[in-house]
């Protein structure tokens, strides 16, 4: 007798559907997996064997042949055991095979018939809802994240007797609640932060338009503090972002008790990470670090300390908002529309520039410490500023910092200015969030811009900086966002003066400094 039954497989991030066929025969006794398996799904016969063993389900003594479609697609995990059992169930006949074609099952299986949770449930979940599949089986800790994509239909088992008991109609399983909101947990404030008023100015600006942000300076002045506060300053998820990002951690098995995510996430990987660990790859490919920081915060701390080739991988994904991965026959595609923010000391031992501790480094030596990091890749941070050391006296008398939650709020109401501006397709790509930081050319020209005046001003620092054609467009895309902090509809000269304040890199090359000089690190006093 032949069962066929639906599953899946992940490649990256994404569910592809398979067909499972089982076909029980004459021959030598044993279990043959066709259709390019991986170890994982080879090995499954072991664990078949004994779960059917434990259950008290005959293994047929003859020959089965387990067929995986598409035949040229490699299969990965252990996702297949469950349905593969199934399959085996009915094609012996001691299971009606009715019910088989109207789900999709998912799970791995323990020795003794337990269900344990899979990766990548969530996107099953959707997949299920596009094939207009009645119910989905999956193991019972990964229910609650199915129910929340798929509502309906989701059918939790704990052991493979459960399963089999659904395909039998004996017992229906109970209905999945679904898993309540992931606690908020304690976000950093804002008002922990003593001084520092351009870095923080710079940050609300990064946050409301979601701009990639570059902080230069010494140890200890700050800059780690305010990369890890700028979460809470982002507006929470949108439903279908929620959706996007919870895909996204369930298929990298990150998904926290199988709830939605509703903040955005903050990714901070080591400096010693690859460049796979970084885009995203492997032989299995899997999501790295800036898709996992999609709709988020990808924070890089001690920028020069990561390898150049590492760091340069960075390029595409910073204006692009997604990676292509190429494996064997297929391109895989992932989002990683992210915010990108940097933190770099000005030399090596930190104090160059500082005017209470002198440095101890030799030009030639900052020199190479900036060389770590390319000349394009820092032209693709929209904002680059120095951070100065934080006085002893203002650490000790220093008033708190404006909160958090006042700085969002004015963050949010920036946001909906540009989701309303950009609500429909027209300006932004498919894959674009509705910020400034991804507008193109004609949506720039239409929004940002700046009058006659603000035009002069931006002339004028293109030839005295020397900034980029991308220096010029990051400097518009800023003041757009200054402006809709301050709810003005047209860009104006003020907006473009604070953008360019923020392009510190650029501005000492331009006044006739090398861009290859450390002293173009060196941390900028005063405020905007």
């Amino acid at each position: 007798m032949l069962a066929r039954l639906h599953g899946f497989t992940l490649l990256g991030i994404e569910a592809i559907p398979l067909t499972i066929e089982c076909d029980i025969s004459g021959g030598l006794p044993g279990i043959h997996t066709v259709g390019l398996p991986d170890a994982a799904v080879r090995e499954s016969a072991e664990r078949i064997r004994s779960a059917l063993r434990h259950t008290g389900c005959d293994l047929p003594a003859r020959r089965i042949t387990i067929s995986l479609a598409p035949a040229d697609l490699r299969k990965q995990g252990s996702a297949l055991d469950l349905p593969i059992a199934l399959g085996i169930v009915v094609a012996a006949g001691q299971a009606p095979p009715g019910r088989l074609r109207e789900l999709l099952v998912a799970g791995e299986l323990g020795l003794d018939g337990s269900v344990r949770p899979v990766r990548g449930v969530l996107t099953a979940a959707l997949l299920a809802r596009r094939m207009a599949l009645k119910e989905i089986v999956v193991p019972h800790a990964n229910a609650a994240e199915a129910v929340a994509v798929a509502g309906g239909g989701v059918l939790g088992v704990r052991s493979l007797g459960e399963a089999i008991a659904i395909l039998r109609g004996d017992c229906p399983p109970a209905a999945v609640p679904p898993a309540p909101a992931a606690p908020s947990g304690v976000v950093p404030d804002l008002a922990d932060v003593r001084g520092q008023a351009h870095a923080r100015r710079a940050l609300e600006v990064a946050a409301a338009g979601g701009h990639h942000l570059l902080m230069i300076g010494p140890p200890g002045c700050g800059k780690s503090m305010l990369a890890r506060r700028l979460p809470g300053i982002l507006p929470p998820l949108l439903p279908e972002e929620a959706i996007e990002v919870s895909s996204i951690h369930s298929a990298a098995g990150l998904l926290p008790s199988g709830r939605l995510l509703e903040r955005r996430p903050l990714r901070a990987p080591h400096h010693t990470i690859s460049g796979i660990g970084l885009v995203g790859g492997g032989r299995g490919p899997r999501p790295g670090e800036i898709t996992l920081a999609h709709h988020g915060v990808l924070f890089l701390d001690e920028l020069p300390e990561f390898g150049r080739g590492t760091l340069d991988v960075l390029r595409q994904p910073m204006e692009q908002g997604e990676v292509f991965i190429t494996r064997e026959n297929r391109t895989l595609r992932m989002p990683a529309r992210a915010m990108f923010v940097a933190a770099m000391n000005p030399c090596v031992c930190g104090r160059w520039g500082s005017e209470d501790r002198p440095c101890g480094c030799t030009p030639a030596m900052v020199a190479r410490y900036r060389e770590r990091v390319s000349g394009p890749l820092l032209d693709r941070f929209d904002l680059q500023v120095g951070l100065p050391a934080v006085p002893a006296r203002e650490m000790r008398k220093g008033s708190p910092g404006e909160p958090s939650r006042q700085v969002a709020a004015r963050v949010e109401a920036a946001r909906r200015r540009q989701q309303e501006r950009f609500g429909g397709p027209a300006g932004m790509s498919a894959t674009a969030a509705a910020t400034n930081a991804a507008m193109g050319p004609d949506p720039l020209r239409r929004h940002a811009d700046p009058g006659e005046a603000g035009r002069r001003l931006l002339e004028t620092a293109m030839t005295r900086l020397g900034l980029s054609a991308r220096s010029h467009d990051a400097v518009l895309r800023v003041a757009r966002t200054i402006a809709d902090l301050e709810d003005r509809e047209a860009v104006a000269a003020e907006h473009i003066a604070e953008a360019i304040q923020y392009r510190n890199l650029d501005r000492f090359a331009g006044s006739g400094g090398d861009a290859r000089d450390p002293r173009g690190l060196t941390p900028q006093r005063g405020g905007v």
